[in-house]
């Protein structure tokens, strides 16, 4: 009785060394019956296990080489990106080179009797603020805008603005209405054929003879009295954000503020007092205005 337990043993161990092909096979003696029910059913199983193993090593096999197929082409996607990337990288660096030539030069800020100071420092690589300084006929016209979110789009839609800014002043457009509702109608057409949901704020200043002129939404202006008192002044009544809608010209309300001499107007985009430190506290107007009311004594630069 104990030796086909021992063939059965043994060739249990060959197969869990590995070796498959090991059966028990038949003896050349008389078995018990239930011993030889065993052994065949060892042997079975055994077949079974080996033919197991064989389709699971076809199928690695096969998987191995659809894996390999997949990398080839993840490494073909891959290098792909980065021309992609490469060449993104060198259309949104164009754009930003644009946006900081066209902003004016010192040259233009030196206007008789005024003492103006201009700087910006994009975030990212293109943002979507915007400020200029015109003088035609003796009207300061100054402008200042963010365009929603960053990137080209946005970049695109500052480089727009200015240029339409730039068109409207040279044809002599004064009438705070009429220059915001042209402005106005340009960026909403071009941003619906660009089919973006891009908009921005914008305020425009025009300052003549002691008097200037505020039309548009955007952040809050600042007048500085010359003693350094800080007058917060909301656009939130005077316009509405460009090329949301066609028409906004009901939306446009110019306000007009004398400013007397050592008075002063300081613009700025959210950058500032949105800022925050290490404990996520934002800068913030009040800050910004305290800031500004200490030094005003100083240039504006």
């Amino acid at each position: 009785m104990t030796r086909p337990v021992l063939r059965i043993t043994k060739a249990a161990e060959q197969i869990a060394a590995g070796n498959l092909d090991k059966r028990v096979g038949t003896a050349d003696f008389i078995e018990i019956e239930e011993i030889d029910t065993l052994e065949r059913s060892f042997d079975s199983m055994a077949g079974q296990l080996k033919k197991s193993f064989e389709t699971l090593e076809d199928k690695v096999k096969e998987r191995t080489t659809e894996l390999a197929s997949a990398n080839g082409e993840i490494l073909a996607l891959n290098e792909r990106l980065k021309e992609d990337n490469l060449r993104m990288g060198a259309q949104l660096d164009i754009v930003r080179q644009m946006q900081q030539m066209i902003l004016p030069n010192p040259e233009e800020l030196e206007i008789e009797g005024l003492d103006i100071a201009g700087y910006m420092d994009a975030a990212d690589e293109v943002g979507g603020d915007y400020y200029d300084v015109l003088n035609t006929d003796g009207v300061v016209t100054l402008g200042i805008g963010d365009v929603t979110g960053h990137g080209l789009e946005s970049g695109i839609l500052m480089l727009m603005a200015q240029t339409a800014v730039r068109t409207l002043k040279e044809i002599r457009e004064t009438d705070p209405v009429r220059f915001l509702d042209a402005l106005n109608r340009t960026l909403y057409k071009n941003v619906q054929r660009m089919n973006s949901d891009k908009s921005l704020t914008l305020a425009i200043l025009n300052y003549s003879k002691g008097w200037v002129s505020i039309s548009g939404q955007h952040e809050e202006t600042i007048i500085v009295r010359q003693c350094g008192q800080a007058e917060r002044i909301g656009t939130m009544d005077l316009g509405f954000p460009l090329a949301l809608d066609e028409d906004i010209t009901e939306f446009i309300s110019p306000i007009s503020i004398e400013l007397k001499l050592g008075d002063g107007i300081v613009l700025y985009t959210d950058g500032i007092p949105e800022a925050k430190d290490i404990n996520k506290k934002q800068y913030g107007l009040e800050q910004l205005c305290d800031i500004i009311s200490q030094n005003w004594h100083f240039s504006a630069k």
